[in-house]
Order: structure tokens, then C-alpha cells, then sequence
């Protein structure tokens, strides 16, 4: 049988209370073939721990670094301006006392130590979120605008703030090979497909801005099938996630306890889209062929990011990666059905 272009693998930053041997430990006894550790994983101490440990730890165990996931840093490192108290989990206490340019300049740093780091592992595509770079406001999205009067534009003021932001990590990251793949996302810097492709035309066609395709995130009008196909060729990095809407209860109540929330994520098999009509679009847009190629393998993960407001984490990811095992990654065909009929 034909070999599977794709491979089962899992998002480590929702198990970020797992060291990185626990971490790889629970993802093959679950059936991964692959991880995607989160940035904290890798600490040690104030710095990282060095490159050589991390391949052992990974090879000791037969698996595959199928990247890192950065989110949380670089998500710090365009929203610390706004002075939004959300930022402190994911930055070191000290630091989260510190001036808002502060706590970007150490969240840049942060970055461009992490992305040697990854260079030295030979990881090139690197999941990301961009922070609220245009701001709380427009982050909110219509009906709510309001945004540009007699002395202001948001919009104008968010483009010119990304470009500045952004300008050293994205040369740093094109010096290395390196790209960085943006998940879209409600609150972010790009919350639908329109606007990545804004930030890639304001940044001159700036290579190393792509796309973590995450369907789970398609919950407000884009279909995920629309949102990808819109930015096709700058797909380099997946998660595979789910969710259902629940009907009748309003997308955006101001609800803190997520059983109460109209969008729920949920377990791979039981949400409302299809994921094995996901993965084949995929193929299509050409990621696992342009993964492979820019990672050398042969085969690109498709990585599991199971979270479920009922079902305990870590049974969660494992149904997921299993999922994913048995019912995603599958032989491609070599040609049409129709090509063996009437022979």
C-alpha cells in the first residue's frame, strides 16, 4: 500500500504541565508519530535548553520534531502595547511588572533566541499567533466600528504598527529560512483571511508571513474551506481541531465558564465539521507537499489541538491522535477512480 503523505502528531502548549519527556512519553503511548512541543517546554532556567538535548530526547524516543508552537510569545509581543492584563500568564512574573515597551522588547528577544534555537534544529515553519496589533476596538469587529474620526484611524495606525512591530522578527526570520505561520484567529492580528492577505500586501509580500490552518477557528460566517483556499499558497503548518455551535445561545455573551459558551471545542470525531474533508483540501492547497519540501521529509503531521469543556485533557488529545491515526492519514490515490473502469 501507498504511503501516507501525512503522519499523527500533537500540539503540546495545552500540556504545558508536562515536562518534555513527559510530554513525547504521553504522545507516543497515545499513537503519535510526531510532537510539536510549546516554546515552555524547551525552557531551561532563563534560557533554552541546548539543541543537541532536544534531538536526543526526541530520537530517544522515535519521534519526530514536527516544530514549535510560539503562540503565546510572539501573541505578547504585538498585544503588550495595549497594556491588556491577558498577556501576564504567558510571561515570567518579574517581567509582567515591567513598562509595556519593556515587556515587548523582552518578548522580541525572546523570539529571536527562540528562532535560533529552531535554525539549530533545522525547524523552518514555526505556528504562530500575531497579537492586537490594530487593537482592542477593531478587534472586536463589526457592528461595533467607530474607527477612524477627525484625528484617528485604527485601521491606518494598526497597518503602520504591524510593519514597525513586526519589521526585526520578520527580518530575523527570512535571514534564517524561516516562517512564520500565523493561526487565524478572532482577536488577533489577522482574524480572517481578507486580513492576513493585508498584512502580507503591507509587509511587501514579506515570505515569511504564512498560515497555521486550524479550521476550529471558523466559527463567525468564513467556512474554514473559504478561509484557506483564500490564502492557498501561504499554507505551511496545520492543527486538526473541532467544534460545535450550540443553537440558539449568542456567539458573543460574555461568558468566562466555557460550558456556558456558544462555541464549544470539542473531541475530534463528534464536532460539527468534517475533518477528513479538511485534510484532503489540504492536499489541495498543496501543504503537505510544501511542508516535505521544506522540511526534507516525507511525510507532514497533521497536528492535533483536542480541547473539550467535559472530557479530560489528556483523553481528549489521545482520542484525537487516534482519530487522526486511523481515520486521516490515508494512501493517496494515484489517479482517478475512473481510470481502471471499463477496461
Amino acid at each position: 500500500m501507498a504511503q501516507s503523505i501525512y503522519h499523527p502528531s500533537i500540539e503540546g502548549a495545552q500540556h504545558g504541565a508536562k515536562s518534555l519527556p513527559d510530554f513525547l512519553d504521553y504522545a507516543k503511548a497515545s499513537g503519535a508519530a510526531g510532537a510539536q512541543p510549546s516554546n515552555y517546554m524547551l525552557q531551561d532556567g532563563d534560557g533554552f535548553k541546548s539543541a543537541q538535548e532536544i534531538k536526543d530526547t526526541f530520537e530517544q524516543r522515535g519521534m519526530k520534531l514536527d516544530g514549535v508552537s510560539c503562540h503565546c510569545p510572539i501573541w505578547v509581543h504585538t498585544t503588550a502595547w495595549t497594556g491588556s492584563p491577558t498577556i501576564r500568564p504567558f510571561i515570567p512574573a518579574d517581567v509582567a511588572k515591567q513598562s509595556s515597551d519593556k515587556i515587548e522588547q523582552w518578548a522580541e528577544t525572546y523570539m529571536l533566541k527562540l528562532m535560533d534555537l529552531c535554525a539549530e534544529l533545522n525547524l523552518k515553519i514555526l505556528p504562530t499567533f500575531w497579537g492586537v496589533v490594530f487593537g482592542w476596538e477593531v478587534a472586536t469587529g463589526y457592528p461595533w466600528g467607530f474607527w477612524a474620526g477627525g484625528d484617528f484611524d485604527l485601521i491606518k495606525e494598526g497597518k503602520e504598527r504591524f510593519v514597525t512591530k513586526t519589521a526585526k522578527i520578520r527580518e530575523h526570520a527570512n535571514k534564517l529560512g524561516i516562517y512564520l505561520a500565523h493561526e487565524i484567529h478572532p482577536g488577533t492580528g489577522a482574524c480572517c483571511a481578507d486580513d492576513f492577505n493585508t498584512l502580507v500586501e503591507i509587509c511587501d509580500g514579506d515570505k515569511c508571513l504564512t498560515v497555521n490552518a486550524d479550521p476550529s477557528h471558523c466559527w463567525e460566517g468564513e467556512d474554514w474551506e473559504t478561509r484557506f483556499r483564500k490564502v492557498a499558497d501561504r499554507v505551511y503548518a496545520c492543527h486538526v481541531k473541532n467544534f460545535v455551535i450550540r443553537p440558539g445561545f449568542p456567539l458573543r455573551s460574555m461568558k468566562g465558564n466555557w460550558p456556558d459558551r456558544a462555541m464549544q471545542f470539542v473531541d475530534i470525531p463528534s464536532g460539527d465539521l468534517n475533518m477528513v474533508r479538511y485534510v484532503e483540501m489540504l492536499i489541495d492547497v498543496g501543504y503537505p507537499k510544501r511542508y516535505c519540501e521544506i522540511m526534507g521529509t516525507t511525510s507532514a503531521p497533521l497536528i492535533v489541538e483536542a480541547e473539550s469543556a467535559y472530557r479530560d485533557l489528556d483523553a481528549t488529545s489521545a482520542n484525537g491522535i487516534q482519530y487522526v491515526r486511523d481515520n486521516l492519514c490515508f494512501p493517496l490515490a494515484a489517479g482517478s477512480f475512473e481510470d481502471g473502469m471499463g477496461a
